[in-house]
């Protein structure tokens, strides 16, 4: 069943490479200008590294697109979809197989991540600046929370079991097709999935196909949206893919594991000033608006 659900998403996510591509060079005489590639190109693959050791690659890639100004803020959420969709993928193909979780938990999480970021994108990628703004400020700041939550020890520890049924079960499709759809918006669905998978009891191993599994499922499904809007930075997209393959297949593969606790302290200030940033933009568009 395994190789089924990984068949289905190489399918999945060749779809959506071949519109990405497609689309890169058919635009690729009006690219965007400004862009730092050796930059843009080193935070895409330490993101997309760390991201496979657990940190989330969604709050540290918007901290670097804010601070150094590579991509504009209405196109950070489907910029943040779009180049990490095939990275995300090379994770789920390494995790999924070797770690065991019951199949209908697992699929029935991925379909509910799936549809609830298909419905999240086509509002996203519509959304005024201001809003995605104010939105990825809350995210962010929620994003720093969960992590913060997680260091300091106030997460459930999580339980043993490699399954849901009844209730539980239909909690944990409720919050993934949630999650999924606010992935769309920039909030990385690692710390959430995470916690949901510890609150309900699943083994902490557990998590780790999940949410992989999940973002693997649902990226390349926002990020075709994010694509036909043209909400999406493509060549910080592009790069970023590339570099972060490199990076994630070094880390599941080579590294495997680092002490990152105090990476994470570091992530958690980042993306809480960075929050902060995203709230005064949004105040400062809004006073515009008024002035106007």
């Amino acid at each position: 069943m395994i190789s089924l659900i990984l068949g289905v998403l190489g399918l999945m996510v060749s779809w959506m490479g071949f519109i990405f591509f497609k689309d890169v060079a058919t635009n690729k005489e009006v690219l965007e200008e400004g862009t730092n590639m050796p930059l843009v190109g080193a935070a895409g693959f330490t993101a997309n590294f760390f991201d496979t050791l657990g940190i989330g690659s969604f709050a540290p890639l918007t901290a670097f697109f804010k601070a150094f100004k590579q991509v504009e803020d209405r196109k950070i959420p489907g910029t943040l979809n779009v180049s990490c969709t095939i990275p995300i993928a090379v994770q789920a193909f390494a995790f999924m197989t070797v770690i065991d979780v019951e199949i209908i938990t697992l699929v029935s999480m991925l379909i509910a991540a799936t549809v609830g970021a298909f419905l999240g994108a086509g509002i996203v990628s519509r959304l005024p600046e201001r809003k995605i703004q104010l939105g990825m400020a809350i995210a962010l700041l929620a994003t720093a929370f969960l992590m913060f939550a997680g260091v300091v020890g106030w997460m459930p520890g999580g339980g043993d079991a490699i399954g849901l049924t009844g209730v539980s079960l239909l909690i944990a499709i409720i919050g993934n097709f949630i999650l999924g759809a606010l992935m769309t918006l920039g909030i990385g669905l690692y710390a959430p999935c995470m916690a949901l998978v510890y609150f309900l009891g699943l083994s902490p191993a557990v998590a780790f196909p999940i949410m992989m599994g999940s973002c693997a499922f649902l990226m390349p499904v926002a990020s075709v949206k994010f694509i036909k809007e043209e909400s999406y930075n493509r060549k910080a997209s592009i790069i970023i893919a590339l570099c972060g393959i490199v990076g994630v297949l070094i880390a599941a593969y080579i590294v495997k594991s680092l002490p990152i606790d105090i990476l994470r302290w570091l992530v958690i200030v980042v993306i809480t000033y960075t929050s902060f940033t995203m709230f005064k933009s949004s105040m400062n568009g809004k006073a515009q608006l008024a002035d106007y």
